[in-house]
């Protein structure tokens, strides 16, 4: 993978940038391999990123400010295409019935979740912030992005939903999002607000010791002493075993959530707008492993997206009793026999309603927040030349129907075959 900067003097800043995406590309299972120093290998899949520190580092700890929507310089992400106007709350959850599995001495499993939900029109306070800055300088820094004004341009980024939004009258379904290795929930926003504008709560959570930096509620930030368990291990055979670890860790954070959002005294003060009998999950990369995980350990998990992530932990071998499951990818790293042979491994078991779609001229970071935000940083990357504007209408599309007709039983004829309004989308019929 090569990416060129438009309008910036470092070249050098180009290669690392290329080496650190590449790295955490293939740590994902797509198929850019990359050592686990970043350094680009000449065949197999990698699964490693460069090492990372998991000590407790000081963080800022003022607030970043609400971005100024009339600043012309300023970052947005897309705007979401829904009825609903949306809300953003976020919750700070300890699971004292697990320690973490990745720095024990913690003590019991924490996640930082953001709640997006619809909301009553012009109700609730300022733009909610897209990403502590903090947590942005960190991401920047592992894709070997150094420019300093990067940070706080990122953190500034424009959302459209509103902190303090009063929820819309309902109950709604509710969607999980987990995001990818190394990669804060906040990459996921663009998706989660589109959901929320359609009708659903969305629960996008951090795992604390699995991103570069996740800023706890008192300043610290934690690192991610997980990648350095994968970083540590001797061979790609090893290195899968953890990152399996990892997707199925995730699945019992999502059962606590779940726990914690619809049981008898939840806590999320809006709790109330959640229908707890319909819900789904998705994810990008080893999180939309985790969306099968979770599936097969929660049946309160009715449908499921992975989103161009490895199966390291296998799709259970009785399948998902029925539920319906899409996999949405890059082409041709994840088409039938190519690099990734979980998918072939994974669509034979899925026993239900099923897709296996792939995105021609995507690349591994299509499905998040990271192309409309790469664009407006000048960053452009020929090998997945998609446009923003393509990558989030196709994403937002596909996901949106898979949960409309899972969810809400809606006719979602995108997923009956290829439609004119989306020739890159490739339908997989192995």
């Amino acid at each position: 993978m090569t990416i060129f900067l438009r309008n910036r003097r470092s070249w050098a800043a180009a290669t690392a940038t290329a080496l650190a995406l590449a790295s955490l590309a293939a740590l994902a299972g797509t198929a850019t391999p990359a050592s686990a120093s970043g350094r680009a290998t000449a065949s197999g899949p990698a699964t490693a990123l460069a090492p990372v520190s998991a000590a407790l580092k000081p963080a800022s700890p003022a607030a970043p400010a609400p971005p100024d929507s009339n600043d012309p310089a300023a970052l947005t992400l897309p705007r979401p295409t829904g009825p609903y106007a949306t809300g953003r709350d976020t919750l700070f959850l300890t699971d004292h019935e697990r320690t973490d599995p990745w720095v024990p001495a913690a003590g019991a499993r924490q996640l930082l979740v953001s709640l997006h939900y619809p909301a009553r029109p012009g109700s609730g306070g300022d733009p909610a912030p897209y990403i502590p800055e903090a947590e942005a300088r960190l991401m920047l820094a592992q894709r070997g992005l150094d420019d300093p004004e990067w940070p706080g341009l990122v953190a500034a980024t424009r959302t459209f939903s509103r902190t303090d939004a009063r929820p819309a009258p309902g109950r709604f379904p509710l969607v999980l999002l987990s995001p990818g290795f190394g990669t804060p929930r906040a990459t996921l926003t663009g998706l989660a607000e589109e959901l929320a504008s359609r009708g659903y709560v969305v629960a996008t959570a951090d795992h604390p010791y699995e991103t570069t930096g996740t800023e706890l509620p008192d300043g610290r930030v934690l690192t991610c002493a997980a990648c350095d368990e994968v970083a540590a291990q001797p061979d790609d055979a090893a290195r899968r075993k953890v990152l399996a670890a990892v997707s199925a860790g995730r699945a019992a954070d999502f059962s606590f959530l779940l726990d914690r959002l619809t049981g008898p005294r939840p806590a999320w003060r809006h709790a109330r707008t959640i229908d707890a009998r319909r819900v789904g999950m998705a994810g990008h990369s080893i999180g939309g492993n985790a969306a099968a995980s979770t599936m097969a350990a929660d049946h309160r998990v009715d449908a499921g997206v992975n989103m161009d992530g490895t199966f390291f932990d296998p799709v259970a071998a009785r399948g998902l009793d029925g539920r319906p499951f899409l996999m949405l990818g890059t082409d041709p790293d994840h088409a039938p026999g190519a690099g990734d042979t979980s998918w072939d491994e994974g669509w034979a078991r899925l026993d239900g309603f099923k897709r296996w779609l792939t995105v021609r001229d995507s690349g591994h970071f299509t499905f998040t927040d990271t192309p409309a935000i790469g664009e407006q940083l000048g960053i452009v990357d020929p090998d997945a030349p998609l446009s923003a504007a393509r990558s989030t209408t196709i994403t937002r599309a596909y996901v949106t129907a898979l949960f409309d007709r899972s969810l809400r039983g809606r006719p979602a004829r995108l997923l009956d075959g290829p439609v004119p309004a989306h020739p890159e989308v490739l339908f997989q019929r192995p």
